[in-house]
């Protein structure tokens, strides 16, 4: 039976975050360090004309001044690929200073290096570089009568259109239609931490100190960039300060780095700032979402159609899969989801925290608020009648669900049956009051084609023991829950484990996003425990000297670090007493696990439920969130405390993309307006409301070993909507571009 999985115990990295022993990447301190900063085109599209650096080369303390004139040129770009997949993971097909020709504002055109950080901040501010400036395209007003459909997006795993049923036919015969456009501004991810690398040489073996989500990806990605076999880079994250995304591709800052290291000899640290991570790391992009539902009298849905327009960048079809959850969330037997991109002179999107799904279910979840109001029918009611038994695009069955309880347990913790369904019903003073729900979903990845993940266990001969696996801490608390993990294989406390990640030397797995991290580090971790432990059992009862010796080793259980009969647990040996005995200091086993393809006969996503309610001011239009419940079926917990920390940044996340999170293109000069913590609004503490977290345990067999979806991306689905329906409650205002701001309300 199961000891430490599923209980609440705290982060084994606690100590060193709240007492900064922890490092950070940008933290990394090397003898004989330089220090890199990059200098952004000033223009959006055109060409470098002229770049002066007489000035910054004779600079004090300046090392060198590169650009497109002097740097390296990388070798064959890799292909863009989402970094969850095991390959190397470019962020777009385009990498800088190779040429003078400038695709985006911001685009590095110049680095300067020198002795200390301030010098090179200095000498950057004394580049002078002159455009043949050329008319840029920034936004999707601008490009809409150019809008193409591309065959596929996001690196090529998903199709440009899909088609199930007859739309048009469905439309036609459907007693009620409704037809929305939905608008979401673009948003940058903005984690504590601005992204940051140091890169130090050691002959022709390169180390990279990167804030990353994906050691191997950066591994990968800057060994095929720079020419080198994969073993000639080692990438070292020990600690990451928030991501969302922003990380889990490999932007050219991480190879400008080594190519600054190795033009001046010496350790060199790039650091981003806080301006240029907002044209450096990607972003959830501008995007339209228009839909067209057709349903019966009764609120059957039959029809669903799902078209969105987004902007790209000059050189990739790169859009965040909205419409997949969406397809299948309800069951209409017709459906038709297109994607539309318009070129624009931007860097190319990204994935941004639950990306897709928190802008497609935004869209979806509004439509079905609106139909339940036009139908006088009970929004969870509605949900229910056009529950999904079966995955309405492939007819499998759900690998598991939850969702029908996900509903009735919030449905019973919001107090949702007390509230009065007429729009302005309820008042506070000059408060209106609103309740809203929304469904949430997000797939599980199925990895065809991925490599095996690793992790090798290590056990000493004093019963303590050493996990180590390639992954990376980005604060989900992997750490913590891989050594429950552990424990729980090898049959010891937690306390006797020691998990060791973050360094591209331990065995490798794929990066941790698209809430896979979880399932696949567990994977491997619980195999390579697990395959320690039945190698001892096996060594037990083999062993003359050994209580168990010649025992069916399916009889032998182990507790407390102790192999034991099941039936008369008096017999048996500690794991310690076995290793000195045979004069063995330790005992390893390399664990792996070939993550599930696509092929598994079951479909495989994780559902939710979220509830708002929300208080505007009748005559300034402030919107405030009172309260955020999630109800979540998310397969097996392994960690309930850091689970719920995981969903209720989540909820925060999508309350920002609610009310207050959009980056704003100056269409004149083709820059963003608000590239600042100032600017950008995100939620703060007095923002915050009380969130309330419910997790719903289903077992699930088809995903992983351990059965974990995973919880990193779905807190945020739906939580958007959920607002936007409890502001309709509250105001009888439909609002359907995000964020919801006080001058669509007044």
């Amino acid at each position: 039976m199961s000891a430490a999985i599923g209980q609440p115990i705290d982060r084994v990295d606690g100590r060193a975050k709240v007492t900064g022993a922890g490092r950070y990447s940008a933290e990394i301190a090397l003898p004989n360090m330089a220090y890199a900063v990059l200098v952004g085109a000033e223009v959006a599209s055109g060409r470098v004309s002229a770049l002066d650096t007489g000035d910054a080369e004779r600079a004090d303390g300046v090392l060198a001044v590169l650009t497109q004139l002097n740097l390296a040129k990388v070798a064959a770009q890799p292909p863009l690929f989402p970094s969850l997949f095991g390959h190397a993971a470019p962020g777009e097909t385009f990498f800088p200073m190779q040429d003078e020709v400038v695709h985006y504002a911001g685009q590095p055109v110049a680095m300067v290096v020198a002795d200390t950080l301030e010098r090179a901040q200095h000498a950057a501010a004394l580049v002078h570089t002159s455009y043949a400036e050329a008319p840029s395209r920034t936004t999707l007003d601008q490009g809409r009568d150019q809008a193409y459909e591309p065959q596929r997006i996001f690196g090529g795993l998903v199709p440009g259109r899909m088609e199930r049923g007859d739309v048009d036919a469905g439309l036609a015969e459907a007693a009620v239609r409704l037809e929305a456009t939905y608008r979401l501004a673009a948003n940058h991810h903005n984690p504590i931490e601005p992204s940051a690398t140091t890169a130090v040489w050691d002959d022709d073996q390169l180390t990279l100190y990167d804030a990353t989500q994906g050691i191997t990806a950066t591994r990968l990605t800057v060994a095929a960039l720079l020419g080198l076999p994969p073993t000639k880079v080692r990438v070292i994250t020990r600690f990451v300060g928030g991501a969302f995304g922003s990380k889990a591709m490999v932007w050219p800052h991480v190879t400008l780095a080594a190519l600054a290291a190795r033009q001046v000899g010496r350790p060199v640290k790039l650091a981003l700032t806080r301006e240029q991570m907002f044209s450096s790391c990607g972003h959830r992009e501008e995007q339209e979402q228009h839909l067209v539902l057709g349903a019966s009298a009764d609120g059957r849905v039959s029809t669903l159609r799902h078209h969105k327009l987004s902007a790209t960048s000059p050189f990739d079809d790169w859009a965040e899969p909205s419409l997949n959850v969406a397809a299948q969330a309800y069951a209409y037997p017709n459906y038709q989801g297109v994607y539309r991109l318009v070129r624009t002179n931007t860097m190319t999107p990204t994935f941004t925290r639950a990306p897709g799904e928190a802008s497609g279910m935004f869209a979806l979840e509004c439509a079905m608020d609106e139909l339940a109001d036009q139908l006088g029918v009970d929004p969870i009611e509605l949900r229910l009648r056009n529950h999904a038994d079966v995955d309405p695009i492939s007819g499998n069955p759900w690998s598991s669900k939850g969702l029908r309880e996900c509903y009735q347990r919030g449905a019973e913790r919001f107090g949702w049956q007390g509230r009065n369904p007429a729009p302005r019903s309820q008042r506070e003073g000059h408060w209106l009051l609103g309740a809203g729900m929304a469904t949430a979903g997000y797939p599980v990845p199925a990895f065809p084609g991925l490599q095996p993940q690793r992790a090798l266990a290590r056990l000493y001969g004093d019963g303590s023991v050493l996990v180590q696996c390639g992954t990376q801490e980005f604060g989900t608390g992997v750490a913590t829950a891989m050594t429950q993990v552990a424990a729980d294989g090898l049959g010891v406390p937690p306390d006797r484990v020691r998990f060791q990640l973050g360094d591209t030397d331990l065995p490798n797995t794929s990066s941790a996003v698209g809430s896979a991290g979880a399932g696949m580090v567990s994977a491997a971790v619980n195999a390579a425990a697990t395959a320690l432990r039945d190698r001892l059992v096996a060594h037990a009862v083999a062993d003359e000297k050994s209580p168990l010796h010649g025992a069916d080793p399916a009889t032998v259980v182990v507790r407390d670090g102790r192999m034991l009969l099941g039936d008369r647990p008096e017999v048996g040996e500690t794991y310690g007493e076995l290793l000195r005995r045979n004069f063995l200091e330790e005992a390893d086993a390399l664990g792996h696990w070939n993550p599930t393809g696509a092929d598994t006969g079951y479909a495989m996503t994780t559902f939710g439920a979220q509830f708002a309610e929300v208080a505007v001011d009748a005559d300034l239009g402030l919107v405030r969130v009172r309260r955020l419940l999630g109800v979540f079926a998310p397969g097996r917990v392994l960690n309930p405390k850091t689970a719920r920390s995981q969903l209720m940044g989540g909820l925060l996340w999508g309350l920002g993309q609610a009310l207050l999170e959009g980056t704003h293109m100056d269409s004149r000069q083709g820059r963003w307006a608000n590239a600042s913590l100032g600017d950008y609004l995100v939620p703060v503490n007095a923002d915050a409301p009380d969130v309330d977290v419910e997790l719903v345990e289903v077992r699930d067999d088809v995903v992983n070993p351990l059965g974990v979806k995973g919880v990193g991306e779905i807190g945020q689905v739906g939580v958007a909507a959920a607002i936007a329906n409890a502001v309709f409650h509250a105001t009888g205002r439909r609002v359907r571009d995000l964020p919801i701001t006080v001058e669509q309300l007044l």
